[in-house]
């Protein structure tokens, strides 16, 4: 038989029985390579062996991230954190404003991690002797002013998570309005409380008038979320104000600032519970 060109197997093998070119199929050990091929195609031809596919080829594993990515990522990150931008302007501006301060007062000479009561004054902290008899622009200094970075960054933490939720459903102006007001309505509270003196610094009375603002909106349902969604947050929001109570209790921290910014948080969201009542009856 020739076999010597593939087109000269091609047309030997055409001729030849089923049974035969099966067997050299299975029996391919024991024969040339090209004659099994030959064979093996014929059967092809006729549909009765199944094409046979090509292995796939290996995946390649994924390539690290350039250092590029990396760097690109952290810079979306600051970004968010820290340019106002049309949409979100309220959050950064105010995290803005707190961290230039702690700087400002860190280049001075002030300590960056334990800042004396001394110098706490100096830069605007709420002081029972000094807010109530004629500086009460302290109230709203004070809430810029922050006793060390760790102070700053766990107040800052807070703000940012607040921000993300709450000023794309508020509105930048009303954010701030509501952070300012509550944070006045918390140092009002602290020198109410410790009527014997009090030198009191940080944003937490602010951010919890955010968090009553929010937790307000949850319960009306001002912010449109599916049952789930809201449960979920309202669990948050519940654990967040909680927690901060709880440690304000243990440890050296004003709980008297943090429950007169929430309920002025929630009395700000007043009119919009009032709307949302009259809808529903």
């Amino acid at each position: 038989m020739d076999l010597s060109t593939p087109e000269a197997a091609a047309a030997h093998f055409a001729q030849r029985p089923d049974a035969e070119l099966l067997y050299l199929a299975r029996a391919g050990s024991g024969y040339p390579p090209a004659v099994v091929a030959a064979a093996v195609a014929e059967l092809q031809r006729r549909q009765l062996l199944p094409e046979v596919a090509a292995p796939p080829s290996p995946t390649p594993p994924p390539a690290e991230a350039p250092a590029e990515t990396w760097l690109q990522t952290l810079g979306q990150l600051a970004r968010g954190l820290f340019w106002p931008t049309r949409q979100y302007w309220a959050v950064p501006l105010l995290i803005d404003l707190n961290l230039l301060v702690w700087l400002a007062m860190t280049l001075s000479g002030v300590s960056a991690t334990a800042p004396t009561g001394h110098e706490l004054v100096r830069w605007g902290s709420n002081v029972s002797s000094l807010t109530l008899h004629g500086q009460p622009w302290r109230l709203v200094t004070s809430l810029f002013v922050h006793g060390g970075i760790t102070h700053l960054l766990l107040n800052m933490a807070s703000l940012w998570l607040l921000g993300l939720l709450l000023e794309a459903r508020t509105g930048g102006g009303r954010l701030l309005a509501a952070y300012l007001a509550s944070g006045v309505g918390g140092c009002l509270a602290t020198l109410w409380y410790h009527a014997g003196g009090i030198n009191s610094t940080g944003a937490s009375g602010a951010i919890f008038g955010l968090y009553g603002l929010m937790l307000a909106l949850l319960l009306s349902r001002q912010i449109v979320l599916d049952k789930y969604d809201r449960r979920a947050m309202l669990g948050l929001v519940g654990y967040l104000i909680l927690s901060n109570l709880l440690s304000g209790i243990t440890g050296n921290i004003d709980n008297s600032a943090h429950l007169g910014g929430l309920a002025v948080g929630l009395l700000l969201a007043g009119p919009a519970v009032m709307a949302s009542l009259r809808r529903a009856a």
